[in-house]
């Protein structure tokens, strides 16, 4: 695991101070570091408790410097562990930092900062209510023996690319000297930069992105090198000072870092300074960046960032959400998550290509995989999350974002455009970089079913025209239906296939091929909305072929995914219900599945997931179906085996009631392993993998509760929101993040020690989970299901 600290501290004669020519800084030998390339570099941790970003207005459907809101700020950061982690500038998942923290020595000891203090997480701006109102954090870092305290206040500069910390040190019970440690990771890698320090400002680059560190404290002596090797933290730990000190790493590139020494703190005294991170395509760049932030200063660039006065911020997209405040009064927690959910989710928006969603600012158990080259993670586009997302602006009230997204959804849609790509068009890549470029390229049908539906449902909200929509069925959504329909031959990279709907290549979880029900489910509300559309673009031709398409799937639906001879039988199930999925068109032969994160599938029907619930999430099943009300008793059952249970219920210290939650499905290894406890990637694909749960099926539970309920006509909205809202809002983290995949107390957890019911390493915030809570919110707002399609449910649903 990479070892990466940064000490942050200050000198107690300082209070704000000046910018960074007023700081002191003894200068070190004109000598290049030795160790290139250095240790192997890595990314950060996954579990976020914090995001932020600057929020910008859009100019004509983009984001411009000669908008409203000024220069478009394109750098976002993430916090973990205490510390700031992830930074990007250009693109959203373009990092340049991998970590940035503290290390603290006293007379006889030095100290880690994520490591040895106990950190809080909270909102610099918040209302009565305690609601955040924008995404700049205070986070206090205490040392565990109460030795010294560090506040840290992190947020962007909207004018300016560049990041300001203000910190607070305070030496409570001893004499102290602070360190800061920066780690870069310049161009998206960490294995391929340049570091120099000259006049009083520390440099690092990696072809044409640099970044530039400045700060007002007093540095009283620093050093760059390569990390592990020179980069002055082994100095300091071997022999208690900086005694080799480098300005520059010279010409080789590698894993680089550097060390600020700043000036003692007295017991009892506090310090006060600012240090600003400077973005930019070249030093120069990244310098005046960082300066033009120190020069404005502390407060004028926080209130612009918050929206105060006549700046444009956070607090301004806020007020353009009109079903916010329903929304917060529908939870359980005043509205603290919802408020935060809608700032999360427009953080996760690329400001290059307005409208590209990613899934989230993260890179799954991050601080294990690889940094060597260049990786996305899950700051990427996939069709399905980005989906979830879209529709929860919309639910929000939010006209513009939700429009401009799925305006985006061209640039991905397969044809003759994409470089590399031959075949049938029509259907939406796998996952690919904000621009476009490909990365992925599995068939997913789900993914080209949900454009559709975004379609309409934007249509019938009157965001979209009839003489729009009537355009963009003939650009993009008629290839897509068609596709639904006929299939075709694809080829791009390794998949050179044949694909016949509803038979997806890859379900929702991109492992398994065969008939799915969450994917038919998509198709059929997806051809259902086309031919809505095709009706009003006056293609009566259309639309008769993609109803007679919908009808077919739904009539074969359970004769291809419902079992009648299923494993799953006495205590375990009565054998009959929905597959997670068929390999073939036989659900009672008991076949095997493919394996996937080296889980060995011998029997399909011992498989449970929630797919099956988003039939009648879309309108495709009644929540009174048989096949579905067959199938709840083995997707709860909580006398399964482990390996082939799905819910968990959880509790909560001083939280009144059991929660639910669920796995992804039996069998799911995509997670930390049983044994060792270790996360996914350092577990390197081990056959004791385990998926844990994930809140979002929390929510999609809620979803069926409530239509359940309304086709019982036994709605009793509080029972259902003190049950599955506030359990969603349960497994949020202490900044409110919500989590990919929560601790379930399986198996061993020496590795990471999570608490019950908290988000491992895994990908936070996820965005599709702040979406389903945001849709949550509404459905019970509304007392009816978001996503269901009415025109879907007219048909299937008697």
């Amino acid at each position: 695991m990479k070892k990466n600290v940064l000490a942050l501290l200050v000198s107690s004669s300082l209070l704000l101070g000046a910018c960074s020519d007023k700081s002191s800084t003894t200068s070190a030998p004109a000598a290049v570091a030795p160790g290139a390339p250095g240790a192997a570099a890595v990314w950060s941790y996954a579990g976020k408790t914090g995001i932020g970003t600057s929020f910008e207005t859009y100019t004509d459907g983009a984001y411009k410097d000669s908008g409203a809101s000024g220069t478009i700020s394109k750098v976002w950061f993430s916090v973990a562990q205490g510390v700031l982690t992830e930074t990007m500038y250009g693109l959203i998942h373009e990092a340049q930092l991998q970590e940035l923290q503290f290390f603290i020595k006293g007379s006889d000891w030095l100290d880690e900062e994520k490591k040895d203090t106990i950190s809080s997480i909270e909102y610099l701006k918040t209302d009565e209510q305690g609601r955040p109102l924008s995404l700049a954090y205070k986070i206090v870092n205490r040392d565990k023996d109460g030795k010294y305290e560090i506040e840290k206040h992190i947020f962007t500069d909207p004018d300016s690319q560049s990041l300001m910390m203000r910190v607070v040190f305070r030496a409570l019970a001893a004499d102290v000297t602070p360190y800061i440690y920066v780690n870069p990771s310049i161009a998206n890698t960490g294995s391929n930069d340049t570091a120099n320090y000259a006049d009083g400002q520390w440099v690092t680059t990696d072809g044409t992105n640099s970044m530039t560190v400045k700060t007002t404290a007093a540095v009283t002596q620093s050093t760059v090198g390569f990390e592990g090797v020179s980069d002055g933290l082994a100095d300091l730990q071997q022999n208690g000072s900086l005694t080799k000190l480098y300005n520059s790493t010279g010409s080789t590139p590698g894993n680089v870092a550097m060390t600020l020494q700043l000036a003692d703190v007295k017991s009892g005294t506090n310090a006060q300074w600012d240090l600003v991170l400077g973005f930019g395509k070249t030093p120069t760049e990244s310098t005046a960046a960082a300066d033009q932030t120190l020069a404005k200063g502390y407060d004028k660039v926080l209130a612009h960032y918050n929206g105060d006065g006549d700046a444009i911020g956070w607090q301004d997209f806020l007020q353009t959400l009109p079903a916010l405040g329903k929304l917060a009064a529908t939870a359980t927690d005043s509205g603290k998550l919802a408020y935060t959910s809608a700032m999360v989710l427009k953080a996760q928006e690329d400001k290059t290509h307005a409208g590209a969603f990613i899934a989230s600012l993260s890179n799954p158990w991050g601080d294990t995989k690889s940094a060597e080259k260049s990786a996305t993670g899950y700051k990427a586009v996939w069709p399905r999350d980005f989906y979830q997302v879209a529709m929860a602006m919309l639910a929000l009230g939010d006209r513009e974002s939700p429009r401009i997204a799925f305006e985006y959804l061209e640039k991905i849609q397969a044809s003759e455009k994409i470089a590399g790509y031959t075949g049938t068009p029509g259907w939406f890549l796998q996952k690919t970089h904000v621009d476009g470029e490909v990365e992925w390229v599995g068939v997913q049908l789900d993914q080209t079913g949900m454009p559709l539906m975004l379609g309409w449902r934007l249509w019938k909200e009157g965001v979209f025209s009839d003489a729009e929509i009537t355009q963009w069925y003939n650009k993009m959504l008629k290839p897509a239906a068609d596709f639904l329909v006929d299939g075709g031959q694809v080829k791009i990279l390794w998949n050179d296939t044949l694909i016949k709907p509803p038979y997806t290549q890859q379900e929702r979880w991109e492992e398994q091929k065969g008939y799915s029900p969450s994917t038919t489910a998509a198709i059929i509300a997806g051809l259902v909305s086309a031919a809505d559309i095709a009706t009003q673009a006056g293609d009566s031709e259309g639309a008769a072929k993609y109803l007679a398409a919908a009808d077919k799937y739904s009539a074969e639906l359970e004769a291809k995914t419902f079992t009648t001879n299923g494993s799953l039988t006495g205590d375990l199930g009565n054998g009959q219900y929905y597959l997670r999925i068929n390999a073939n068109e036989d659900p009672n032969d008991r076949s095997a599945l493919g394996t996937s994160n080296a889980q060995v599938i011998e029997d399909e029907s011992q498989v449970i997931d929630g797919g099956f619930l988003e039939l009648v999430r879309y309108g495709v099943r009644s929540a009174t179906d048989k096949h579905v009300l067959e199938t709840i008793p083995e997707y709860d059952n909580q006398q399964l085996p482990d390996l082939l249970r799905t819910k968990y219920e959880f509790t909560f210290p001083g939280v009144e009631g059991v929660f639910p939650g669920w796995r992804r499905y039996g069998i799911d290894g995509y997670g930390e392993e049983i044994k060792g406890g270790k996360g996914y990637v350092e577990a390197n694909n081990s056959t004791d993998g385990r998926g844990r749960v994930w809140p979002f099926f929390t929510g999609e539970r809620g979803h069926y509760e409530l239509q359940l309920a309304t086709a019982n006509a036994s709605l009793d909205i509080d029972a259902l929101r003190n049950t599955y809202v506030k359990a969603m809002e349960l497994f949020a983290n202490e900044g409110m993040m919500l989590p990919e995949q929560v601790w379930d107390g399986v198996g061993s957890n020496d590795a990471y020690n999570y608490p019950l019911g908290e988000g491992t390493n895994g990908a936070t915030p996820l965005a599709w989970t702040h979406a389903e809570y945001i849709k949550l919110l509404r459905s019970y707002s509304d007392g009816k299901v978001w996503d269901r399609n009415a025109s879907t449910e007219a048909r299937y649903v008697k």
